[in-house]
């Protein structure tokens, strides 16, 4: 099983951090371009426990996988936790927590993952798949850092 941990700080309130990373539809807003992202179902405009959320996503050129995710666990204003439960990892088990921070908040990512047909996958996993969990967690991280500004507004560069 992988790790992947990441904390950011932003200059937002606790509260400002979950209506923005509550709502499913920002996951759009933070996922790098080249990945296709597109929620193809999604009911209700906030997290909660027992939510289906499907999407497509671009894992190479001409390849589009659905990706469904429940939302296993939430704390309102705290945290939330997404299981894969369909999509291209064995296993994709997200949680992400906010936390009380001087002058903001800090935003944690916490993934647990197994890349599929493990460990036969051993090889791809070390050249492509861990990079890549890397590289859309720095596009999210940069997108954020860009995006907040010091009034806790999201701006779009584009």
């Amino acid at each position: 099983m992988e790790v992947f941990e990441q904390e950011q700080f932003l200059p937002i309130t606790r509260e400002q951090a979950w209506e923005f990373f509550s709502r499913p539809r920002n996951l759009e807003k933070i996922t790098p371009p080249e990945m296709g992202f597109e929620i193809t179902s999604c009911r209700g405009e906030q997290v909660y426990e027992g939510q289906v959320i499907a999407y497509r996503v671009k894992v190479a050129p001409l390849v589009r996988l659905p990706w469904v995710s429940e939302i296993k666990a939430v704390v309102p204003g705290e945290s939330f936790v997404d299981d894969q439960i369909v999509g291209p990892y064995r296993i994709w088990i997200h949680q992400h927590s906010f936390a009380d921070a001087e002058g903001g908040v800090l935003v944690k990512d916490l993934v647990h993952w197994q890349a599929p047909f493990e460990p036969l996958s051993w090889p791809v996993k070390v050249a492509f798949v861990r990079p890549k969990v890397a590289e859309i967690f720095a596009h999210r991280k940069e997108v954020l850092a860009a995006y907040f500004a010091e009034d806790g507004e999201f701006r779009r560069s584009s």
